[in-house]
């Protein structure tokens, strides 16, 4: 990629799980003639941090790192982003487009993993398993009462956001006979879900769980009215992005008890966690890992890499690639 014979061209490596001596990874790279530079992001990073970390390089293969347009300022030689995941939300896009920058994402990668972790959240704070797990290694055994768990089997379900990993989650669910809501504007119910408005969603699901993306229009989609509507017996789940909800509301419903539990894989400002809600017995807590096993970051590993050596080489596969000005921001959740 370098037929001047000067210095191999660099591609930034934010993503933590990334095998620099992989046959389909790092040594793919390096047999194209690139040259890598390991940054992985362990916590938040800035955009001034990124700047820096991207300056000189052609390529990029991250996580969740910030690329503003100054960062594209300062990475003039930069031609193509390959975001291990689907969600795009860290990366502005009209900027990256006006750069040149083609932006790629590894789409149904890592679709059933999400589902599976969403379900196991739902389960979780139903069958209220850290609080009995806790109980036991007391000494406790504590079999009813106050912690008395609860059912998944013929309650109602709510689904915000009905795209891939959404359906995917319904799936799962049907095995419980639950009674399945979706609200999303893309969806009309066809497939056994009732589609219905977002109030009408709130206000008779047992459990509610997200997967909308994030964009302008859904930032802070569940504040304190939304929080208000839902039943005090309800659990909310949320495996999509924290900036969906108001953190803050949703600790004061959980505390005053107008909620019964959450589970929360995801948060506005990771990877801050905020105390309020830390500090509550009834909410489950996981580090953004829905998306994540072996198989799915194998897989969405490899499909990134393969997609940068391939839009360097001027052939980016269409079928995986967001070209920034058009990329789709229907109703696919993000993870």
């Amino acid at each position: 990629m370098n037929p001047d014979g000067g210095p191999a061209p660099t591609v930034l490596v934010t993503w933590i799980d990334f095998d620099p001596d992989g046959q389909r990874t790092g040594a793919r790279l390096r047999q194209a003639g690139l040259r890598i530079r390991l940054a992985p992001k362990t916590g938040a990073r800035s955009p001034v941090e990124m700047a820096g970390l991207a300056a000189d390089a052609v390529a990029a293969i991250v996580s969740t790192d910030p690329f503003d347009r100054a960062v594209f300022a300062a990475a003039p030689q930069l031609r193509a982003i390959a975001r291990v995941g689907v969600g795009t939300d860290s990366i502005d896009l009209e900027a990256a487009t006006e750069a040149g920058v083609v932006v790629m994402t590894t789409p149904g990668a890592n679709r059933e993993t999400t589902a599976d972790h969403a379900l196991a959240l739902i389960l979780a704070a139903l069958r209220r398993l850290l609080e009995h797990d806790a109980s036991v290694r007391r000494g406790d055994w504590q079999r009813g009462g106050d912690m008395t768990p609860w059912d998944l089997h013929e309650t109602t379900v709510g689904l915000i956001g009905y795209g891939a990993i959404g359906r995917a989650v319904a799936r799962r669910l049907r095995g419980f006979d639950v009674t399945l809501l979706v609200c999303d504007p893309g969806t009309d119910g066809s497939d056994g879900a009732m589609a219905v408005e977002l109030p009408e969603l709130l206000g008779r699901s047992d459990v509610v769980s997200l997967h909308a993306p994030l964009t302008d229009a859904t930032v802070g989609l569940l504040g304190d009215a939304e929080l208000r509507l839902m039943r005090p017996s309800a659990v909310l789940v949320n495996t999509s992005r924290g900036r969906l909800l108001d953190e803050a509301a949703l600790a004061d419903a959980l505390r005053a008890r107008r909620l019964r539990g959450a589970a929360l894989d995801v948060f506005a400002d990771e990877p801050e966690v905020p105390r309020a809600l830390s500090g509550l017995p009834n909410v489950i807590l996981t580090p953004h890992i829905g998306g994540l096993s072996e198989r799915s970051i194998a897989s969405m590993t490899e499909r990134a890499t393969a997609h940068v050596i391939a839009a360097l080489n001027g052939s980016p596969d269409a079928s995986a690639v967001a070209n920034p000005a058009v990329l789709d921001r229907g109703t696919e959740a993000v993870a």
